[in-house]
């Protein structure tokens, strides 16, 4: 089982990963990778995406989907 301080690290660790992932999805649909990404990369992005969501909602239940939408709030 994780301490507080170890849950927060691993917390703060997924969101920094959601928020690459979803970037680097990003930049393939309308990035300078435009019109050369292929659609198995975005989807792969995306995949990966829900897989850390699984893992942060299994740290901090039902409130995973407010702090990943709020963090990608940030990013606009």
């Amino acid at each position: 089982m994780l301490t507080t301080k170890e849950q927060g690290s691993e917390v703060a660790r997924l969101l920094k990963q959601i928020s690459d992932e979803y970037e680097a999805a990003q930049r393939g649909l309308s990035g300078l990778a435009c019109g050369v990404s292929r659609h198995d990369f975005i989807t792969a992005r995306m995949e990966h995406l829900g897989q850390l969501h699984n893992q942060l909602q299994a740290i901090v239940g039902d409130a995973a989907i407010a702090m990943i939408a709020e963090r990608l709030n940030t990013l606009h």
